[in-house]
């Protein structure tokens, strides 16, 4: 038997689940194929066992710019959620050498008109907030599109579950909400894309793809004690940028960017690469940052659901650019709402928001 929905939304992260939230609302009847076990995409809030967690550490997108995204902002207010500062109090550690020992400094100046802020509950709380007001099997989870048919009434999908078996189904129209590199490289369509949209989606760099976060957990914030913010930047490595990720609730910990490319993160090994991050943590911050409750690399060049090989050569930052995402006979029936299409903010959270509307926009939703 063959499941119909009035629109199908390829992609459950955050711009998935906000286009099928407009939608839901709006009385259009709408299922959300997710091809990973949990929903959220780039958007992850784990505990320190790597555990779903509702005050957590976020792995993927973690700071809010309430004055810059103003569409985020509205969302976060209208979810009911809570915004904390990102904590900048103390002094800045720089490393420029490895032959200097690092240096720190105040902060210069007044605090920023926009300062960082950050989702109480991480951001996975948006993610959890949108679900919870879709109806019930909205969502299908460990669903797969391998391949898209379009037909004179609609879409046809093929859909592959973990266990080995496939599913039909059938749209009126279709949202993509997953990066456009992706959603090439890992779906068919029938009759073939044109080549103008195919390697526009190729050339769309997915934000985070080839990139990697590292965390440290501890018992307490030592660094605030010893006049420190816990924000570091290096020139040294391996973690070219580091913050205090303490969660609204105290748990310590600090988090770090890696200046290491995915190929050489792989070479390594992750026992080598952590270990590595420890030292340059304890030589910027002293002798407990070498000894966390908690250590792990959450390393999205590994995620298959995230990045495509040609992501790990091509991991600039995507530009926002005019004109349609799909030409020819898809444009009928199928939308893109990958962050990475936002006109305004791609790559980003907000982004991610904006296309969701500009989509429901497409298909005569309004929010």
């Amino acid at each position: 038997m063959t499941l119909h929905t009035q629109v199908a939304i390829v992609g459950g992260g955050l711009a998935g689940l906000s286009a099928a939230r407009l939608l839901h609302r709006a009385g259009v009847s709408v299922l959300v194929l997710e091809a990973r076990d949990r929903i959220g995409g780039r958007i992850q809030t784990v505990d320190e066992q790597g555990r779903p967690a509702s005050d957590g550490f976020d792995l993927g997108a973690s700071w809010v710019w309430p004055e810059a995204q103003p569409a985020l902002a509205a969302l976060v207010a209208e979810l009911g959620l809570a915004l904390m500062p990102q904590h900048g109090e103390g002094d800045v550690v720089f490393h420029r050498m490895s032959r200097e020992a690092p240096q720190r400094f105040r902060r210069a100046g007044d605090a920023p008109a926009d300062p960082s802020m950050r989702v109480v509950g991480g951001t996975g709380a948006l993610v959890a907030a949108l679900a919870r007001d879709l109806p019930e099997g909205c969502v299908r989870l460990g669903a797969r599109v391998t391949a898209m048919t379009l037909g004179e009434d609609g879409v046809r999908f093929a859909v592959e579950h973990p266990d080995g078996t496939a599913e039909a189904v059938t749209a009126d129209r279709v949202i993509a909400a997953l990066p456009p590199r992706l959603l090439e490289a890992t779906v068919t369509f029938s009759p073939a894309l044109d080549e103008a949209t195919a390697r526009r989606w190729r050339d769309t760099p997915t934000w985070m793809a080839p990139h990697a976060k590292f965390f440290a957990v501890y018992d307490r914030p030592f660094w605030r004690e010893a006049g420190l913010s816990g924000t570091a930047q290096s020139l040294v490595g391996p973690l070219v940028e580091i913050h205090d990720a303490t969660t609204a609730s105290g748990q310590a910990a600090l988090l770090g960017f890696l200046g290491v490319g995915a190929g050489s993160r792989a070479a390594m090994g992750e026992a080598a690469l952590t270990e590595a991050c420890l030292g340059q943590l304890e030589r910027l911050f002293g002798e407990a940052a070498g000894h966390p409750r908690a250590a792990w690399i959450a390393d999205w060049a590994t995620e298959p659901l995230t990045t495509t090989a040609r992501d790990l050569g091509d991991g600039g930052h995507p530009a926002p650019a005019p004109g349609p995402w799909v030409e020819g006979p898809w444009a009928a029936r199928l939308t893109l709402a990958g962050s990475e299409t936002s006109p305004t903010d791609p790559g980003y959270v907000n982004g991610a928001i904006e296309a969701a509307q500009r989509a429901a926009d497409a298909l005569g939703i309004k929010g």
